[in-house]
């Protein structure tokens, strides 16, 4: 198998249909994709957050309880007191990513290995972070610290305002894309049995690490915004 061919598929994203207003909006499989997830997401809350007590809790209650006080007191560890306003747009960014990832499974393009959707992921992140840094410091305080520890780097800090969410963009893109044409790879060369057992470690446990990547990163830079 041609190693560009199986690149040059993954990196096309189909337009599924076009929805007939201002001249017609193109809807790609991405689009789709993420309304499901969002769909999931809405509802699978709405499941599990309903008939909440305060005594006398179901086990559904404390599985849910437990899992998000974990994710809030990881995120919180790491922005500290100062960031902990953010902590949930963390969970609910790695969560999203984690759905998004896992997808794969199910024989459809997880819509992150779309360029433009984890472009828009980095560019939130980074517009959080910099709120996260006027917030703590002032507007003032935080024009500042492009100046800091010294105006010798203000044109490398005022840099990064751009290669932050690059890199964000490209790592969770990359990685996504770089498993999927491994799995292409591997069922073309060894059709059964290997590529199920390799599947469940890209869809799955690579899946989730990239989602844990993305927003750890989020979550430093939002700390070392706020210091």
């Amino acid at each position: 198998m041609d190693i560009g061919s199986v690149i040059t598929e993954e990196l096309n994203i189909e337009v599924l249909f076009t929805i007939p207003i201002f001249g017609g909006i193109p809807v790609t499989e991405t689009v789709v994709v993420m309304w499901i997830i969002m769909a999931v997401m809405i509802i699978g809350g709405w499941l599990i957050t309903r008939n909440l007590k305060v005594e006398n809790c179901s086990k559904r209650q404390l599985i849910v309880e437990s899992a998000y006080t974990m994710l809030e007191n990881f995120f919180k560890g790491l922005v500290g007191e100062k960031g902990a306003a953010f902590v949930p747009y963390l969970v609910i960014v790695i969560i999203f990513i984690g759905i998004s990832n896992l997808f794969g499974i199910f024989g459809v393009k997880p819509p992150t290995k779309d360029l433009s959707l984890t472009g828009v992921l980095a560019v939130m992140s980074i517009v959080i972070i910099q709120v996260a840094g006027i917030r703590a410091k002032g507007v003032k305080g935080w024009l500042k610290s492009f100046g800091a520890p010294s105006a010798v780097v203000l044109p490398i800090n005022i840099l990064e305002l751009g290669i932050k969410p690059l890199s964000l963009c490209m790592r969770l893109f990359g990685n996504v894309l770089g498993a999927f044409v491994i799995m292409k790879l591997i069922e073309a060369v060894v059709p059964v049995v290997i590529p199920p057992v390799l599947s469940l470690y890209f869809d799955l446990f690579d899946g989730c690490i990239q989602a844990y990547v993305f927003t750890f990163l989020t979550a430093l830079y939002i700390q070392e915004a706020v210091e």
